[in-house]
């Protein structure tokens, strides 16, 4: 497709995108990310504060401690924590609240991903005494090296499956969820100029999994299939201040089998696939709702590079068989749609009844549209935040807007400048040629065979990974929208 806009705002803005370094910081109030009462409606909840929008009061059962300073033979208490994160899952009570201080965590046996079939809080960014919590300061990350693959690939870097309680919680505050050592990408060797990376990016094009690139590689042997969260969960389920970076399969996608999820104040940067699928895993209208909403999604990538039949590439979709509230977000640079509203249920009384809403949600640079529906033709609607209004499939879809101009300069300072700038200027092109006369083909016709022609293909960037060190300077861009500052 044809990048809508985007060149024209690129000439725009890329003065104040090379000059940004200068300037790092923001002067944007902080919000609370404290829990207040239940929202009745959307138009309530889309305030400018990234709160909860359900009641978050419960008191842990037990608290449990975890640093990788500590050792898993300790009892798991502040002054004697567990070493691993899988351990005190483990080990915890229903109900408990795992505390664990900066540093990275892959699991028993540094498998790569932490198994949880149980209802707790997962609370991370403490300093290593938990005197302090900061989680954009002290990173507690989930960040598999490049031997992952072979054993974290059939499970989320975070994998949840409970099933058991319908008022049962789960929440997971403050982590930093990363593939980019574990994904294979193009080296900066590349010897195909189709292939090299742009200027400034930390990588060459993602191989996507199942693919593999002809070219000198780096980071992992290939590249997996697993989400960095993944799971099937029937009760609330909370995810709020984390961080998404570089999943070669979707950030989070999760089933939900009946209850409330909270999906608020996170960052979602350079994701394949979708930043956030929330499908429906139960058949009765309503049992299933989500919250999505002051989360920053940037850059989520198409299936596969060629540029082609683009499939995927969409910060956030409706599912079926969940009521889903999206509300307040910044959603840029997606390489197909913002959302995604092309899923339909068969059944078409649940179809029906199934109510999804977008407000006050922020738009820039979607390379197809700021939405997708079914046209019964074959083909995606490609539809923009001005039109939303006109949208029946959802209930409310007040306040949706592309960013002006002074909003675009004051979020990419928290940006990476090289990353921001190469997407800006992405090429892309698709050429086939066919020669009957060919050595090969004329060889090919004497055997018997069918000629053939050749292919060629080329994007300037897909896929690449996006600098550890930058993510968390997204928190706290613009008020009101997007990830807000952790307090």
């Amino acid at each position: 497709g044809v990048l809508r806009n985007v060149v024209k705002k690129a000439k725009e803005i890329t003065k104040e995108i090379d000059t940004k370094e200068e300037n790092k910081t923001t002067t944007t109030p902080t919000t609370e990310t404290k829990s207040t009462t239940p929202s009745t409606n959307v138009r309530q909840a889309a305030t400018t504060k990234a709160t909860s929008s359900s009641s978050d009061v419960s008191k842990p059962t037990k608290t449990i401690y975890v640093s990788t300073n500590g050792s898993n033979r300790n009892d798991g208490s502040k002054g004697s924590p567990y070493k691993d994160i899988q351990k005190a899952v483990d080990e915890a009570p229903e109900g408990a609240m795992i505390c664990v201080t900066q540093g990275n965590y892959l699991g028993k046996l540094d498998v790569g991903y932490i198994s949880i079939k149980k209802y707790l809080m997962l609370v991370g960014g403490y300093s290593d005494d938990f005197s302090e919590r900061d989680p954009a300061k002290y990173r507690t990350c989930i960040q598999p090296g490049p031997n992952a693959g072979g054993t974290n690939a059939n499970f989320g870097l975070i994998d949840i499956d409970i099933r058991t309680n319908a008022q049962g919680k789960i929440i997971i505050d403050g982590f930093i969820l990363d593939k980019g050592q574990m994904n294979r990408y193009v080296g900066l060797n590349a010897t195909d100029d189709r292939f090299k990376a742009p200027e400034g990016v930390e990588s060459g094009h993602l191989n996507p999994p199942g693919k593999q690139i002809g070219q000198p590689s780096i980071r992992g042997e290939t590249t997996v299939s697993n989400q960095l969260i993944h799971g099937y969960i029937k009760g609330n389920f909370i995810v709020r201040n984390c961080v998404f970076l570089n999943g070669s399969h979707f950030g989070i996608q999760v089933g939900n089998i009946g209850g409330h999820f909270e999906i608020y104040n996170n960052v979602f940067l350079a994701c394949r696939m979708a930043a956030c699928e929330i499908y429906g895993m139960t058949n009765v209208p309503g049992e299933a709702t989500l919250d999505f909403h002051h989360n920053t999604v940037l850059f989520t990538w198409r299936r596969d590079w060629v540029p082609g039949g683009k499939d995927m590439g969409y910060g956030f979709r409706f599912m079926t068989r969940v009521d889903s509230k999206v509300y307040n977000n910044i959603i840029a640079c997606s390489d197909f749609a913002a959302l995604d509203r092309t899923r339909i249920d068969s059944d078409k009384s649940k179809e029906t009844a199934r109510k999804t809403s977008a407000v006050n949600n922020l738009f820039f640079g979607n390379i197809e549209a700021d939405l997708t529906l079914p046209s019964g033709g074959g083909k995606f609607l490609r539809i923009f935040a001005r039109q939303f209004e006109d949208v029946d499939q959802l209930v409310e879809a007040d306040g949706n807007r592309e960013m002006n101009e002074n909003e675009i300069k004051t979020f990419n300072k928290a940006v990476d400048a090289s990353y921001m700038k190469a997407f800006l200027n992405i090429e892309g092109s698709s050429a086939s040629t066919y020669n009957p006369n060919s050595s090969e083909n004329i060889f090919r016709s004497a055997m018997g065979m069918n000629q053939r022609g050749t292919e060629t293909n080329y994007t300037s960037m897909y896929g690449n990974s996006y600098p550890f060190d930058k993510a968390t300077d997204l928190f706290g861009t613009l008020e009101g929208y997007g990830a807000q500052k952790i307090k």
